[in-house]
């Protein structure tokens, strides 16, 4: 088993390098998983609890406590944007393998058509969904963990239509003497099965890194992720910042080695995380640099939730700060099946 997550390891990294950032498809796989995820800043990686939905963003914290555990996730996104997960997992015996089956589903809304003379043809649409099927299990007796999730992808916007396949593996370290969490995700290393119109587009592969840890003294978890690790730079200057002196010379934005090392971290921070009341905090540094209006404060970046335990079901609600334009609610339950 280990030769071959080795191998899948190193085949999704050479896929990963071998694209351009921006320019791939299916950008759906990479928005927030559940409200607990938007809360913690937008992606979180060590969770190892009953949180069922973490398994879609890593296969490798999947584990005995989420199963039977049903969770269904809601967001009215920006621009009229719907979308929403699901996830369940089953235990099959009593030796802690477990099965997790997840989804993913977005609708762009309605859009009117128009011709190249600027003659209407209607309305028309646009959706996405991806179904995955994941698995983890332990490393020998190591404190290592290993999962994988397999992704059928399919994508229709107005007349095109597309069908993907891909893939996330994940490693995880797991300290119960400490409770710190580390793991290695690779996410959406694959292909299209079927293309819109003939040219085939990359998938947005990910590599990213999880570190989180539960106070000794005090009811806090504290994450940090690294994501995008295989871009750099992954900050571009932003053409709404050039400065002009007073003779007329205009100076470019200057994203420096300190700047882009920030743009790849997210803060996160759950307090009270295994009672039946947990306030969420989180701050996404790449969302804020890149939607911040110069001399306006909008908090771009931050985010907060609460989570709730009623019995056999949890609420989760999440605000998170976007722009003066627009910021998202996300709402979540998740049920106990037991």
């Amino acid at each position: 088993m280990k030769r071959i997550l080795t191998a899948i390891f190193l085949l999704a990294v050479f896929d990963g390098f071998s694209q351009i950032g921006g320019a791939s498809t299916y950008q759906f796989l990479n928005l927030v998983s559940s409200p607990r995820q938007a809360a913690l800043g937008g992606k979180v990686l060590t969770n190892v609890d009953y949180d069922v939905t973490q398994a879609l963003t890593n296969p490798a914290a999947i584990n005995w406590d989420m199963g039977n555990q049903l969770a269904v996730n809601y967001s009215s996104y920006l621009g009229g944007i719907n979308y929403g997960t699901l996830a369940y997992a089953y235990n099959l015996d009593r030796h802690s393998q477990t099965v997790h089956i997840g989804a993913t589903y977005i609708n762009y809304g309605n859009f009117d058509g128009y011709d190249e003379n600027g003659v209407s043809t209607g309305t028309f649409t646009g959706n996405e969904a991806a179904l995955s099927l994941g698995y983890a299990r332990q490393i020998g007796y190591s404190d290592f963990y290993a999962g994988g999730n397999l992704k059928m992808i399919t994508s229709k916007l107005e007349q095109y239509n597309s069908l993907g396949i891909a893939f996330d593996v994940g490693v995880m370290y797991i300290n119960t003497d400490l409770e710190f969490n580390a793991t290695l995700v690779v996410r959406n290393a694959g292909t299209q099965i079927t293309t819109y119109s003939g040219t085939n587009e990359s998938l947005p592969f990910e590599v990213a890194l999880g570190l989180s840890q539960t106070l000794e003294n005090v009811p806090l978890r504290w994450h940090l992720t690294f994501d995008n690790l295989h871009v750099w730079p992954i900050g571009s200057p932003n053409p709404a910042r050039i400065t002009t002196d007073l003779e007329g010379n205009q100076t470019q934005e200057e994203v420096g080695f300190f700047n882009n090392v920030l743009r790849h971290m997210i803060l996160g921070a759950e307090l009270f995380p295994n009672k039946g009341f947990n306030l969420r905090f989180g701050y996404n540094f790449r969302r804020a640099e890149e939607l911040r209006i110069e001399e306006q404060r909008n908090f771009s970046g931050l985010a907060f939730g609460v989570g709730i335990k009623i019995k056999k079901l949890r609420f989760s609600y999440t605000h998170s700060r976007f722009s003066g334009a627009s910021n998202p609610n996300f709402f979540g339950l998740q049920i106990d099946l037991q």
